[in-house]
């Protein structure tokens, strides 16, 4: 199947009356599909998967479509998006200590690369911190400067760990036994059955 068909089989997935927050609707890709302007209609398209719990098989046809058309990111947004229909969102408020008072001394990439231990509250026995695993995800930016701040998706390894946090939770990033910075939960969404 070529682009277009992937990105037509894509946009039939999406439930009448789906639009972003500028009143784009799936007929818009339709549009963009007829005119050649597969980039912009594969990026209305990820757009509209934020308007209704889009399933695995939507998110993986976009990916595909972003390998065939060479668009890196957009392919990792959409498979890291899929992931999300399968364990659930988590989005933070994640603000990394400067440089000189942590380990990192260069920006963290966004695109989902960086899996850190977080503090999310778990203890051993004796008291200490019992620290899980999850990948990051900078909204909006292409990496994260120490010192910085930014809205985050994380990707838990082990999901149901994560399951009691609420917006409003601190959590905090280690990448080394000191930590590197600090996240406020702001939404936590689990999985659609």
């Amino acid at each position: 199947m070529d682009v277009v068909g992937i990105l037509e089989a894509a946009s039939l997935l999406v439930p009448e009356g789906v639009a972003n927050d500028n009143n784009i609707t799936v007929s818009d890709a339709w549009d963009y599909l007829a005119h050649d302007e597969w980039e912009v209609a594969l990026d209305l398209l990820q757009e509209l998967g934020d308007g209704w719990t889009a399933p695995t098989g939507f998110w993986e046809q976009l990916e595909r479509a972003a390998v065939m058309m060479g668009l890196e990111r957009s392919r990792e947004w959409c498979r890291w998006r899929g992931a999300e229909t399968r364990v659930g969102v988590i989005r933070a408020d994640l603000v990394l200590l400067p440089a000189g008072e942590a380990f990192r001394r260069t920006p963290i990439p966004g695109a989902g690369v960086l899996r850190p231990m977080w503090d999310i509250g778990h203890r051993r026995e004796g008291g200490a911190s019992d620290l899980d695993i999850a990948r990051v995800w900078v909204e909006f930016a292409p990496d994260l400067a120490p010192g910085a701040r930014a809205p985050v998706r994380l990707l838990p390894l082990t999901p149901a760990r994560w399951r009691h946090l609420v917006p409003g939770d601190r959590i905090t990033l280690y990448e080394t036994a000191a930590a590197g910075g600090t996240a406020s939960i702001l939404e936590v969404h689990p999985p659609e059955v």
